[in-house]
Protein backbone atom coordinates (compact mmCIF):
# COMPACT_ATOMS: atom_id res chain seq x y z
CA UNK A 1 0.00 0.00 0.00
CA UNK A 2 1.21 3.14 -0.98
CA UNK A 3 1.46 6.45 1.69
CA UNK A 4 -1.51 9.14 1.30
CA UNK A 5 1.09 11.64 0.21
CA UNK A 6 -1.54 14.80 0.26
CA UNK A 7 -3.29 13.92 3.63
CA UNK A 8 -0.78 12.07 5.67
CA UNK A 9 2.62 14.68 5.08
CA UNK A 10 2.98 18.01 6.52
CA UNK A 11 4.80 19.85 3.20
CA UNK A 12 8.35 20.78 4.88
CA UNK A 13 9.59 24.49 3.39
CA UNK A 14 12.27 25.32 5.45
CA UNK A 15 15.88 26.04 4.27
CA UNK A 16 19.53 25.28 5.04
CA UNK A 17 21.75 28.20 5.71
CA UNK A 18 25.55 27.40 5.59
CA UNK A 19 27.52 29.43 7.62
CA UNK A 20 29.54 30.58 4.31
CA UNK A 21 26.30 32.35 3.44
CA UNK A 22 25.07 29.28 0.89
CA UNK A 23 21.81 28.50 1.16
CA UNK A 24 19.65 24.38 0.39
CA UNK A 25 16.13 24.98 -0.18
CA UNK A 26 14.11 22.19 0.90
CA UNK A 27 10.58 22.87 -0.34
CA UNK A 28 10.96 20.31 -2.99
CA UNK A 29 12.96 17.04 -2.69
CA UNK A 30 16.68 17.28 -3.46
CA UNK A 31 19.63 14.95 -4.06
CA UNK A 32 23.01 14.50 -2.41
CA UNK A 33 25.60 12.90 -4.49
CA UNK A 34 27.97 10.58 -2.47
CA UNK A 35 31.68 11.09 -2.99
CA UNK A 36 33.82 8.56 -0.76
CA UNK A 37 37.37 9.41 -0.50
CA UNK A 38 38.11 6.09 1.34
CA UNK A 39 39.73 2.49 0.10
CA UNK A 40 37.41 0.58 1.11
CA UNK A 41 33.40 1.91 0.78
CA UNK A 42 31.37 -1.20 0.11
CA UNK A 43 30.02 0.30 -3.24
CA UNK A 44 33.62 0.46 -5.39
CA UNK A 45 32.09 2.93 -8.33
CA UNK A 46 31.70 5.65 -5.93
CA UNK A 47 35.85 5.52 -4.55
CA UNK A 48 37.33 8.61 -5.40
CA UNK A 49 40.97 7.35 -6.26
CA UNK A 50 42.34 11.45 -7.13
CA UNK A 51 41.76 15.31 -6.97
CA UNK A 52 41.43 15.26 -10.66
CA UNK A 53 38.78 12.02 -10.24
CA UNK A 54 36.90 13.39 -7.42
CA UNK A 55 36.72 16.95 -10.03
CA UNK A 56 35.73 14.96 -12.39
CA UNK A 57 32.86 12.86 -10.79
CA UNK A 58 31.64 16.37 -8.59
CA UNK A 59 31.22 18.08 -11.66
CA UNK A 60 29.06 15.33 -13.44
CA UNK A 61 26.98 14.58 -10.19
CA UNK A 62 26.42 18.58 -9.98
CA UNK A 63 25.43 18.57 -14.03
CA UNK A 64 22.95 15.98 -13.18
CA UNK A 65 20.99 17.93 -10.41
CA UNK A 66 22.69 17.30 -7.40
CA UNK A 67 22.02 20.32 -4.92
CA UNK A 68 24.53 18.93 -2.30
CA UNK A 69 28.11 16.74 -2.41
CA UNK A 70 28.41 14.72 0.71
CA UNK A 71 32.30 13.60 1.10
CA UNK A 72 33.04 11.00 3.20
CA UNK A 73 36.73 9.99 4.80
CA UNK A 74 35.74 7.06 6.84
CA UNK A 75 34.22 4.12 5.85
CA UNK A 76 30.97 3.05 7.92
CA UNK A 77 30.32 -0.25 6.16
CA UNK A 78 29.53 -3.15 8.99
CA UNK A 79 32.85 -4.00 10.16
CA UNK A 80 35.08 -1.12 7.85
CA UNK A 81 38.23 -0.57 9.33
CA UNK A 82 38.91 1.90 12.08
CA UNK A 83 41.25 5.01 11.08
CA UNK A 84 42.74 8.14 13.37
CA UNK A 85 41.31 11.35 13.13
CA UNK A 86 44.52 12.58 11.32
CA UNK A 87 44.43 10.04 8.82
CA UNK A 88 40.27 10.97 8.40
CA UNK A 89 41.34 14.48 8.31
CA UNK A 90 43.99 14.24 5.92
CA UNK A 91 42.06 12.58 3.34
CA UNK A 92 39.05 15.03 3.48
CA UNK A 93 40.34 18.61 4.16
CA UNK A 94 42.17 18.23 0.86
CA UNK A 95 39.04 17.60 -0.79
CA UNK A 96 36.94 19.97 0.27
CA UNK A 97 39.37 22.56 -0.43
CA UNK A 98 39.75 21.75 -3.55
CA UNK A 99 36.16 21.34 -4.25
CA UNK A 100 35.66 25.04 -2.95
CA UNK A 101 37.91 26.25 -5.35
CA UNK A 102 36.46 24.62 -8.49
CA UNK A 103 32.88 24.89 -7.27
CA UNK A 104 32.44 27.97 -5.18
CA UNK A 105 28.77 27.74 -5.03
CA UNK A 106 28.46 24.08 -4.46
CA UNK A 107 26.68 22.89 -1.09
CA UNK A 108 29.11 20.71 0.66
CA UNK A 109 28.63 17.97 3.08
CA UNK A 110 31.14 16.73 5.37
CA UNK A 111 30.34 13.37 6.31
CA UNK A 112 32.13 12.88 10.14
CA UNK A 113 31.44 11.56 13.51
CA UNK A 114 34.52 13.80 14.75
CA UNK A 115 33.73 17.24 16.13
CA UNK A 116 37.33 18.45 15.59
CA UNK A 117 37.14 16.67 12.03
CA UNK A 118 33.96 18.89 11.40
CA UNK A 119 35.15 21.98 12.91
CA UNK A 120 38.67 21.98 10.09
CA UNK A 121 36.29 20.31 7.36
CA UNK A 122 33.41 23.81 7.89
CA UNK A 123 36.20 26.04 8.63
CA UNK A 124 38.03 24.54 4.20
CA UNK A 125 34.44 25.65 3.53
CA UNK A 126 32.16 22.98 4.13
CA UNK A 127 28.31 23.59 4.68
CA UNK A 128 27.03 20.97 6.25
CA UNK A 129 27.93 17.90 8.75
CA UNK A 130 26.58 14.42 8.32
CA UNK A 131 26.95 13.16 11.02
CA UNK A 132 26.17 9.01 11.10
CA UNK A 133 26.77 8.83 14.71
CA UNK A 134 24.43 11.41 16.03
CA UNK A 135 26.70 12.76 18.62
CA UNK A 136 26.80 9.74 19.93
CA UNK A 137 30.91 8.57 19.11
CA UNK A 138 31.99 12.21 20.31
CA UNK A 139 30.32 14.14 23.37
CA UNK A 140 31.45 17.75 21.39
CA UNK A 141 29.60 17.38 18.16
CA UNK A 142 26.66 19.24 19.45
CA UNK A 143 28.42 22.25 21.25
CA UNK A 144 30.96 22.21 17.75
CA UNK A 145 27.68 22.37 15.45
CA UNK A 146 25.86 24.84 17.32
CA UNK A 147 29.01 26.77 18.07
CA UNK A 148 29.31 26.93 13.72
CA UNK A 149 25.72 27.17 13.58
CA UNK A 150 25.66 24.65 10.72
CA UNK A 151 23.39 22.52 9.08
CA UNK A 152 23.78 18.98 11.01
CA UNK A 153 22.49 15.95 10.11
CA UNK A 154 21.61 13.73 12.77
CA UNK A 155 21.33 10.23 12.74
CA UNK A 156 20.04 7.26 14.49
CA UNK A 157 23.18 4.66 15.09
CA UNK A 158 23.88 2.20 17.76
CA UNK A 159 27.17 1.26 18.45
CA UNK A 160 29.55 1.99 15.99
CA UNK A 161 30.43 0.93 12.49
CA UNK A 162 32.65 -2.19 14.05
CA UNK A 163 29.45 -3.26 16.11
CA UNK A 164 26.37 -2.10 14.66
CA UNK A 165 25.72 -5.21 13.07
CA UNK A 166 25.37 -7.16 17.17
CA UNK A 167 22.65 -4.51 17.99
CA UNK A 168 20.27 -5.01 15.98
CA UNK A 169 17.73 -6.44 19.38
CA UNK A 170 14.97 -3.54 19.94
CA UNK A 171 12.94 -4.06 23.20
CA UNK A 172 10.13 -1.12 22.36
CA UNK A 173 8.78 -0.37 18.83
CA UNK A 174 11.29 0.64 16.17
CA UNK A 175 9.48 3.78 15.19
CA UNK A 176 9.37 4.96 19.13
CA UNK A 177 12.84 4.22 19.76
CA UNK A 178 13.77 6.27 16.62
CA UNK A 179 11.12 9.26 17.91
CA UNK A 180 12.29 9.30 21.39
CA UNK A 181 15.85 9.26 20.43
CA UNK A 182 15.52 11.96 17.75
CA UNK A 183 13.54 13.83 20.48
CA UNK A 184 16.16 13.69 23.26
CA UNK A 185 19.00 14.38 20.75
CA UNK A 186 16.93 17.51 19.39
CA UNK A 187 16.47 19.18 22.55
CA UNK A 188 20.84 18.91 23.43
CA UNK A 189 20.76 20.69 20.00
CA UNK A 190 18.82 23.12 20.64
CA UNK A 191 20.27 23.75 23.79
CA UNK A 192 23.86 23.94 21.98
CA UNK A 193 22.52 26.65 19.67
CA UNK A 194 21.77 24.41 16.75
CA UNK A 195 18.95 25.83 14.17
CA UNK A 196 18.97 23.51 10.92
CA UNK A 197 18.58 20.17 11.58
CA UNK A 198 17.97 17.02 9.41
CA UNK A 199 16.44 13.74 10.46
CA UNK A 200 18.39 10.24 9.10
CA UNK A 201 16.79 7.07 10.36
CA UNK A 202 19.93 5.35 9.76
CA UNK A 203 18.64 2.49 7.04
CA UNK A 204 21.18 -0.24 7.71
CA UNK A 205 22.69 1.10 10.78
CA UNK A 206 22.35 -1.15 13.38
CA UNK A 207 18.87 -2.76 12.06
CA UNK A 208 18.39 -5.19 9.61
CA UNK A 209 17.07 -5.58 6.27
CA UNK A 210 13.22 -6.47 7.34
CA UNK A 211 13.82 -3.94 10.19
CA UNK A 212 15.15 -1.12 7.73
CA UNK A 213 11.33 -2.13 5.50
CA UNK A 214 9.39 -1.55 8.27
CA UNK A 215 11.31 1.85 8.98
CA UNK A 216 10.83 2.99 5.05
CA UNK A 217 7.25 2.10 5.17
CA UNK A 218 6.56 4.07 8.46
CA UNK A 219 9.07 7.18 7.35
CA UNK A 220 5.97 9.25 7.73
CA UNK A 221 5.78 8.80 12.05
CA UNK A 222 8.84 11.00 11.56
CA UNK A 223 7.47 14.13 10.46
CA UNK A 224 5.95 14.26 14.50
CA UNK A 225 9.21 16.27 15.05
CA UNK A 226 9.08 18.58 12.54
CA UNK A 227 12.14 17.94 10.57
CA UNK A 228 12.88 17.25 7.00
CA UNK A 229 14.14 13.39 6.37
CA UNK A 230 17.00 12.87 4.55
CA UNK A 231 17.07 9.08 3.29
CA UNK A 232 20.28 7.20 2.72
CA UNK A 233 18.96 3.74 1.07
CA UNK A 234 21.40 3.82 -2.18
CA UNK A 235 22.83 0.30 -2.87
CA UNK A 236 22.39 -1.00 0.59
CA UNK A 237 21.71 -4.46 1.78
CA UNK A 238 18.21 -3.59 2.23
CA UNK A 239 18.09 -3.23 -1.53
CA UNK A 240 20.39 -6.22 -2.99
CA UNK A 241 19.75 -8.76 0.08
CA UNK A 242 15.87 -9.70 -0.85
CA UNK A 243 16.72 -9.88 -4.35
CA UNK A 244 20.06 -11.67 -4.29
CA UNK A 245 22.35 -9.32 -5.86
CA UNK A 246 25.31 -7.30 -5.04
CA UNK A 247 25.73 -3.36 -4.82
CA UNK A 248 26.89 -2.93 -8.23
CA UNK A 249 23.58 -4.48 -9.54
CA UNK A 250 21.42 -2.47 -7.44
CA UNK A 251 20.58 0.69 -8.86
CA UNK A 252 16.91 -0.51 -10.19
CA UNK A 253 16.10 -1.35 -6.77
CA UNK A 254 17.44 1.87 -5.51
CA UNK A 255 15.32 4.06 -7.84
CA UNK A 256 12.49 1.69 -6.60
CA UNK A 257 12.99 2.58 -2.69
CA UNK A 258 13.85 6.15 -3.22
CA UNK A 259 10.00 6.81 -5.03
CA UNK A 260 9.01 4.78 -1.71
CA UNK A 261 11.08 7.42 0.64
CA UNK A 262 9.81 10.33 -1.31
CA UNK A 263 6.15 9.06 -1.06
CA UNK A 264 7.28 8.88 3.01
CA UNK A 265 8.09 12.48 2.86
CA UNK A 266 11.71 12.22 2.68
CA UNK A 267 13.56 15.80 1.33
CA UNK A 268 16.69 14.75 0.51
CA UNK A 269 18.08 11.60 -0.69
CA UNK A 270 21.89 10.84 -0.40
CA UNK A 271 22.65 8.53 -3.94
CA UNK A 272 25.65 7.20 -5.51
CA UNK A 273 23.55 7.58 -8.98
CA UNK A 274 22.32 11.53 -9.49
CA UNK A 275 20.80 11.07 -12.49
CA UNK A 276 18.72 8.46 -11.66
CA UNK A 277 17.78 10.17 -8.35
CA UNK A 278 16.94 13.17 -9.57
CA UNK A 279 14.47 11.69 -12.60
CA UNK A 280 12.76 9.75 -9.49
CA UNK A 281 12.43 13.34 -7.74
CA UNK A 282 10.84 15.24 -10.73
CA UNK A 283 8.63 12.28 -11.16
CA UNK A 284 7.46 12.42 -8.05
CA UNK A 285 6.93 16.23 -8.49
CA UNK A 286 5.00 15.56 -11.31
CA UNK A 287 3.07 12.52 -10.16
CA UNK A 288 2.66 14.31 -6.55
CA UNK A 289 2.20 18.04 -7.22
CA UNK A 290 1.07 18.93 -3.77
CA UNK A 291 3.84 16.70 -2.16
CA UNK A 292 6.71 19.02 -3.59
Amino acid sequence: MLFPVHSSIHPFTHSLLSPHGRLLSLHRPQVMGILNLTPDSFFAGSRVASERDLLARAEAMLTAGAAVLDLGAYSTRPGADDISAEEETRRLLPAVEALRREFPQAFLSADTFRAAVAAAAVAAGADLVNDVAGGTLDAAMFAVVGRLRVPYVLMHLRGTPQTMAQLTHYDDDLVLTLLRYFRDALAALRAAGAVDVLLDPGFGFAKTAAQSHELLRRLPELHALGRPILAGLSRKKMVYGPLGLRPETALNGTTALHMVALQGGARLLRAHDVAEARQTVELFANTFPAGE
